[in-house]
């Protein structure tokens, strides 16, 4: 495996490990009722589903073996172009 699909495993790896620091110990309500908190944990989907794709173009044999990574995709596309829309309760399931 190539140095750059690492990076993005890599990357993928940490901000998902972002997320679980974020949301432990939290609840919805508290999500709801954290700007900075929502913020990070969409970032952080941001930039799992961001990484996601640039690894699709890159390997797309690694990224086939995670399931639901079309998906992981769309989640990132609907944070970042459809932000007006975006359902707390599907994020905070998500987590």
């Amino acid at each position: 495996m190539e140095i750059e699909s690492k990076k993005h495993l890599e990357d993928i790896r940490k901000a998902a490990d972002r997320v679980r620091r974020f949301t432990e110990g939290k609840t919805f309500d508290n999500y709801m009722h954290d700007d900075l908190l929502k913020s990070g944990v969409e970032r952080q989907f941001e930039i799992i589903g961001e990484a996601m794709t640039k690894l699709h173009r890159l390997n797309p044999d690694i990224v086939m073996r995670i399931s639901n990574y079309k998906r992981i995709i769309a989640f990132r596309n609907i944070l970042v172009h459809g932000y007006a829309f975006v359902d707390d309760k599907i994020v905070w399931d998500v987590v």
